[in-house]
C-alpha cells in the first residue's frame, strides 16, 4: 500500500478522534437513565464526545456542583469512558465564565467585579473658587480626582489637565483661564455586573442573575477555580486526561452582563499596572475624552495593560491548573479577532454566533467576525498548537429562532475547515425543548433537529476534514501582521477571492520568535516571502525594524496606505487599494493555484501532510463552478469529496506552471485534490459530462402522504395550501413516468430543482438516497426500467414554522427534470 493509499483510508473511514463535541446543554430535570440514553444515541451518530453545558431550565432543586449534580456528571462521564467518547468540562453556569454562577461572590463579596467609573462636576471660570464633596459608597475607592478644559461635550485639551489633592473628602479648584471646565472623579466601583445563571429568575436584568466576578482579581480567580474546577477533579480525576479531554472557558466579561454604563475594567491596584505600562495619571481622563492621537495612544497602553493582567490573573491560571491536571485549556474569548488572548489555550478557539457570518452579502469576507476562522487557526499555527476548535451554529438561522437550515450549517462547515479549523463543537445539542427551552438561543442542532435520523453523515464529514486540516500545515507563503486584538479584514479580502492563501502573524510573535533568512521569514515550521502591513494598525518600532531587515534580504512587504500617509520607506511596495496588494503578490510570488475561469467565490487551502498535497477547494458562493484548476505541486492526483468518502483518480493535463484537472464543484460542495508527488501522475484530458437528454417532470405530481392528499396542479409551497400555513413535518410526493430504454445512457440524474428542505428519494419502492440542501440530484440510472417509473419524494421542512410563527417555503417546488448524458 502505497502512502496515499493509507492516507485514503484514514480519509474515507477517520477515527473518533475527530468527532464532533457538541455542547450538550442540561436545561431541565435530569434523570441518569436519559442521560445515558442520549450519550448512546450520540453514539450511534458517531458523536463521539460532548461539551458538557449546564444550561438555563435546571431546576433549583438540582444546584450547580452540588453532590446530586456531580453525581449525574459522573454517571455521563463513565457512560462516555465506556463507550471510548471524550468529554470537555465547561467551567461555568451559565455564561460568561469566571463566577461560578455567582459563588465566587458569595464567598467574598469583595471578589465582585470592579470598574473605573467617571463622575463629571461642571464649574465655570467666572464662578471662581469651587469647592465639590467627595462622596463614596461602601467598597468605593477613589483613584484621582483632575479638573479638564472642553473643548467640546466630547473633547478635551489634555495639555491644561490639572491632578487635584482632596482633603477631608472635598476638593477645591479654581480655574486659572477662562472656558469650560470640568472636575472629574475617578472611582474604582463595583460594576454591578452579573452573568446568565441556569435557573429560572437567573437570566438578564433578573433579581437572581448571579454577580459577575472580578477577573483581574487573582484572589478572585483562585476562588473560581477552587470552587469549579477542584470540584470537578474531587469527583472525576479518574477520567482526567482519557476520557475528560478539556475545560471550556467561554467568552470572561470582565464587567458583567448589564453593568452600570460607561465604567472602564478596573480592579484594585490597576493604577500601578497602568502606570508600569507607559501610562501617567494625568492621562486617565483620555480614555473617555478625544484628544486626538494622544487619546488613541493612552486607550491602546491601557488596553494592553487590562489585557496583559487578564492574561495572566485568568487565562494563564486555567491554564496552568489544566496542564497539572493533565488536560487541555479551551474555549473562547469574546472578540473574533483576539487573538493574542489565545496564547494560553492549549486548544484556542472562537465562536460562529448570531449569523454574524453567512453566506448571504458576502458577510464570509468582510467585517471584522470574518476573521475569527483563522484567529484560532494561525495561534495554533504559529504556537505549536495541534487543534483549533470552533463553537458553531448559536443562533444562526437566517430569521434567527429555529430558522438554520442544514444547508447553512455546511456551509459554516466548509468556511471553517478551509481556513484551518480542525474542532467542531456544533452548539447545541439540547437535553430538552419543553417548553421556553427550545427558544433559549436556538436551534438544537443535533437530536430535536429534522436531520437527526441522517446525523452520522455529518460526523464523517467533520470527522474526515478534521482529520486532514490536523498533523498538516498549510502552504501559505503571505503573513499578515496583526495586533493582539486586530486582525484586518479589508485587506485580505482579495487575497481569498483570488485564491491566494495566508496567514495572520502576531506582532508579538513576529517580533520573538520569527527567524529571518536569505528574505523568508520561518516561525514554527511556517515560511513566509511576503509580509503584508495594513496602514490603519501602526506597527511598533521593533516591528518596523524587523520588517526593514526583511525587505534588505530580498522579503517582499507590501503596506496598505492609509489616507494619513505610508510610513518609514524601508523598501516596502506601497499600495492605496487592497486589490493592488493582491496584484502586487501575483507579481511577487509563484502562483500556488489557479482556476480558469477566475471565481471569487472559491477558496482554496494547500495543506501539506506526510509528504502528500491536498488542495482544499470551497465553493462559498450560490452557484456552480466549473472550469480548470490548475496547481503548482505535479504527481499522480486523486479526488476526494469529503461528504460522500468517494475517492477518484484524476486525469492531468500538464502545464509550465504546473498541472491541472477539470474541476466541477458544486453549490455547498468541498473538494480536496489530493496530490502525491512521488508517483507519476494518470495524464489526459476528461470532458465533463454534457447532458443530452433532458426531460421535465415538473407535473403530474400527487401527494402521497401527509396531512392532506390527491393530485397537484403545480408544485408549489405546501405553505399556500389551506391549514398548512405554520406546518412542520413531512409530506410525500409520487409521480410515474413512463421511460424507454434508460439502459442507452451512460449517467441519468434526476434534478429536482427547489426542495425545503430534507428530500429522501425512492424510485419504483428503493431508497435512492437523502439530500439536505440545493442541488438536489441523484444518480438513479441503476434504478430505472424500460417504461413506467415510480418516484416518491419525502420532504421534512423545518420546525421554525411550527415553533417560530414562520411560514417558510416547505416542500417540492421544481422544477422537476430527467437528465441522461453519455449515450451508448
Amino acid at each position: 500500500m502505497n502512502r496515499l493509499e493509507a492516507m485514503r483510508e484514514h480519509f474515507v473511514n477517520p477515527s473518533a478522534e475527530y468527532s464532533p463535541l457538541p455542547f450538550w446543554f442540561w436545561n431541565d430535570e435530569l434523570s441518569r437513565d436519559e442521560l445515558i440514553r442520549q450519550i448512546r444515541d450520540f453514539h450511534e451518530k458517531e458523536v463521539d464526545g460532548f461539551v458538557l453545558h449546564p444550561r438555563m431550565g435546571l431546576p433549583r432543586s438540582l444546584p450547580y456542583l452540588s453532590e446530586p449534580f456531580m453525581e449525574l456528571v459522573d454517571s455521563a462521564v463513565a457512560e462516555a469512558d465506556k463507550l471510548g467518547m471524550k468529554v470537555i468540562l465547561y467551567d461555568e453556569g451559565m455564561y460568561p465564565s469566571g463566577s461560578a454562577c455567582g459563588m465566587v461572590v458569595k464567598t467574598n463579596p469583595e471578589y465582585a467585579s470592579r470598574g473605573l467609573q467617571i463622575r463629571e462636576l461642571s464649574c465655570k471660570a467666572a464662578d471662581g473658587i469651587h469647592e465639590f464633596p467627595i462622596a463614596l459608597l461602601p467598597g468605593e475607592t477613589l483613584i484621582s480626582v483632575q479638573a479638564v478644559r472642553k473643548a467640546s461635550p466630547a473633547t478635551i485639551d489634555p495639555e491644561r489637565t490639572v491632578v487635584l489633592e482632596p482633603a477631608n473628602n472635598r476638593v477645591r479648584f479654581a480655574p486659572s483661564e477662562s472656558g469650560e471646565w470640568s472636575v472629574l472623579l475617578f472611582v474604582e466601583t463595583y460594576s454591578r455586573g452579573t452573568i446568565r445563571g441556569i435557573h429560572a429568575g437567573q437570566d438578564d436584568g433578573e433579581p437572581d442573575a448571579p454577580l459577575a466576578a472580578d477577573l483581574l482579581n487573582p484572589d478572585a480567580v483562585q476562588a473560581f477555580i477552587s470552587l469549579t474546577h477542584d470540584r470537578y477533579y474531587e469527583k472525576l480525576s479518574r477520567y482526567f486526561g482519557t476520557t475528560v479531554i478539556a475545560f471550556f472557558t467561554d467568552e470572561p466579561d470582565l464587567l458583567g452582563r448589564g453593568h452600570i454604563e460607561g465604567l472602564k475594567p478596573w480592579t484594585r491596584g490597576f493604577l500601578d499596572e497602568f502606570l508600569a505600562g507607559g501610562g501617567a495619571e494625568k492621562d486617565l481622563p483620555l480614555l473617555w475624552y478625544a484628544a486626538g492621537a494622544q487619546s488613541v495612544h493612552t486607550r491602546e497602553i491601557y488596553d494592553t495593560a487590562v489585557r496583559n493582567r487578564m492574561a495572566r490573573t485568568y487565562y494563564k491560571r486555567l491554564a496552568d491548573w489544566c496542564e497539572n491536571h493533565g488536560i487541555g485549556l479551551t474555549g473562547h474569548p469574546a472578540g473574533s479577532d483576539d487573538i493574542g488572548l489565545l496564547q494560553h489555550f492549549h486548544i484556542p478557539g472562537q465562536d460562529v454566533v448570531w449569523r454574524y457570518i453567512a453566506p448571504e452579502k458576502n458577510k464570509g469576507v468582510t467585517g471584522v467576525h470574518s476573521t475569527m476562522g483563522k484567529c484560532s487557526s494561525d495561534s495554533a499555527r504559529h504556537r505549536g498548537k495541534r487543534r483549533n476548535m470552533n463553537e458553531a451554529f448559536g443562533v444562526c438561522g437566517i430569521e434567527g429562532g429555529w430558522s438554520l437550515t442544514a444547508d447553512n450549517m455546511k456551509w459554516y462547515l466548509d468556511w471553517l475547515f478551509v481556513r484551518g479549523v480542525n474542532l467542531i463543537s456544533p452548539h447545541a445539542f439540547y437535553y430538552s425543548i419543553r417548553e421556553e427551552r427550545r427558544d433559549e438561543r436556538p436551534p438544537d442542532v443535533g437530536p430535536h433537529n429534522i436531520w437527526w435520523p441522517e446525523y452520522a453523515r455529518f460526523s464523517r464529514y467533520i470527522k474526515r476534514m478534521s482529520w486532514l486540516m490536523t498533523d498538516s500545515a498549510n502552504e501559505a507563503e503571505v503573513a499578515v501582521l496583526a495586533g493582539e486584538a486586530s486582525l484586518p479584514w479589508r485587506l485580505v479580502k482579495p487575497l481569498y477571492e483570488r485564491q491566494i492563501e495566508f496567514n495572520y502573524l502576531e506582532d508579538e510573535l513576529f517580533r520573538g520568535s520569527c527567524d529571518c533568512k536569505d528574505g523568508m521569514l520561518e516561525i514554527a515550521g511556517y515560511r513566509y516571502r511576503a509580509v503584508l502591513v495594513d496602514g490603519e494598525r501602526q506597527p511598533d518600532p521593533e516591528s518596523w525594524n524587523r520588517l526593514e531587515a526583511f525587505c534588505r534580504q530580498g522579503g517582499v512587504v507590501i503596506e496598505l496606505v492609509n489616507e494619513r500617509g505610508g510610513l518609514k520607506d524601508i523598501g516596502q511596495i506601497r499600495v492605496s487599494q487592497a486589490e493592488a496588494a493582491a496584484d502586487a503578490l501575483a507579481r511577487e510570488l509563484d502562483v500556488h493555484s489557479w482556476l480558469e475561469p477566475a471565481s471569487p467565490a472559491i477558496r482554496i487551502s494547500c495543506v501539506k501532510k506526510d509528504d502528500c498535497y491536498f488542495y482544499v477547494l470551497v465553493n462559498e458562493g450560490e452557484d456552480e463552478y466549473e472550469g480548470a484548476f490548475g496547481m503548482k505541486y505535479a504527481g499522480y492526483a486523486e479526488f476526494w469529496r469529503p461528504w460522500t468518502g468517494q475517492c477518484e483518480a484524476v486525469r492531468i493535463k500538464e502545464r509550465q506552471e504546473g498541472q491541472a484537472a477539470a474541476v466541477r464543484i458544486e453549490r455547498r460542495e468541498c473538494l480536496i485534490v489530493a496530490v502525491d508527488p512521488s508517483r507519476e501522475p494518470v495524464r489526459g484530458d476528461v470532458a465533463l459530462n454534457e447532458w443530452t437528454m433532458t426531460e421535465d417532470l415538473s407535473s403530474g405530481w400527487r401527494v402521497a402522504a401527509g396531512p392532506r392528499t390527491g393530485d397537484l396542479p403545480e408544485l408549489e409551497s405546501w405553505t399556500n395550501w389551506d391549514g398548512m400555513g405554520h406546518y412542520s413535518g413531512t409530506v410525500a410526493y409520487e409521480n410515474i413516468f413512463d421511460l424507454d430504454h434508460p439502459g442507452k445512457w451512460e449517467q441519468i440524474e434526476l434534478d429536482l430543482g427547489e426542495a425545503h428542505e430534507f428530500v429522501r428519494l425512492e424510485v419504483n419502492g428503493r431508497e435512492v438516497g437523502c439530500q439536505m440542501w440545493k442541488p438536489y440530484r441523484f444518480g438513479i440510472g441503476r434504478e430505472l426500467k424500460p417504461g413506467l417509473n415510480v418516484l416518491r419524494v419525502s420532504v421534512t421542512n423545518s420546525l421554525a414554522n411550527r415553533y417560530d410563527g414562520k411560514s417558510l417555503p416547505s416542500g417540492l417546488l421544481g422544477p422537476v427534470r430527467l437528465r441522461g448524458a453519455g449515450l451508448k
